[in-house]
């Protein structure tokens, strides 16, 4: 009978070390997460929307943990006032025209605070100092707006896709021009026609330029062609 006495002792002295153990535990992480281990300041900043910011969400500052947020408390419908628990030893990098943002653990993670760096030249914040805020973009309207994107380019590809199946069957002109070998041939006799065409005028051209009875008309063109021509240079060495 005192054997079994003596091992219930020993369980129950067991279970009450461990829970005491969690408790402790969980006291520390608990002060951890609300800074009541290290010397803290606060801030305060208002908001139309927080996006699902909740009290205990934390707070960043280029990248790094540096406090929690201490309360969220509806001011009026139109306003939302967030009190900041921030450590001691980061005050000395915020300044007055610090501001605060709301973002998240990746594209849809947790809501948390990020606070910007500001003017270095600006004053130190002060302990319970309101400071600016930047309203957050809602996920769902950027879910939305890349909805309307990706809609768009699939209609644009259907569209695309069909065009390229009408010149691939040969409808239209310019699926006629590719299909069609006789079309083509012709465009090409066409280009060479225009170029044999084009290569006989400047032939004539020149021979009009020895006709004696044209001579006279392209000197006197030639003429006014120098005339100008001089006078331009005159007219830039004057500058």
């Amino acid at each position: 009978m005192e054997t079994k006495t003596e091992g219930f002792k020993i369980r129950l002295g067991i279970f009450i070390i461990a829970g005491f153990a969690l408790f402790l535990l969980a006291i520390f992480i608990i002060g951890k997460q609300k800074n009541l281990f290290n010397p803290v300041f606060k801030l305060s900043t208002k908001f139309q929307n927080v996006s699902g910011l909740q009290v205990g969400s934390p707070i960043r500052f280029s990248g790094i943990n540096v406090g929690t947020v201490d309360n969220v408390e509806i001011i009026n419908d139109s306003m939302v006032k967030v009190d900041l628990v921030i450590k001691k030893e980061v005050q000395k990098f915020l300044h007055t025209d610090t501001k605060a943002g709301i973002g998240s653990e990746g594209i849809i993670g947790d809501k948390l605070i990020v606070l910007s760096q500001g003017n270095p030249k600006s004053k130190l914040v002060k302990d319970g100092q309101n400071i600016a805020s930047v309203e957050p973009i809602e996920t769902d309207v950027i879910m939305r707006s890349l909805e309307t994107t990706a809609g768009n380019a699939a209609l644009a590809t259907g569209e695309i896709n069909e065009i390229l199946v009408k010149i691939n069957n040969g409808e239209g002109t310019l699926g006629r021009l590719i299909q069609d070998k006789s079309m083509a041939n012709n465009l090409d006799k066409t280009l060479i026609n225009l170029k044999n065409s084009s290569k006989g005028l400047d032939e004539n051209m020149e021979a009009a330029k020895h006709n004696f009875l044209l001579k006279g008309y392209f000197n006197k063109k030639k003429r006014a062609e120098e005339k100008k021509k001089k006078a331009a240079e005159k007219a830039k060495q004057n500058k």
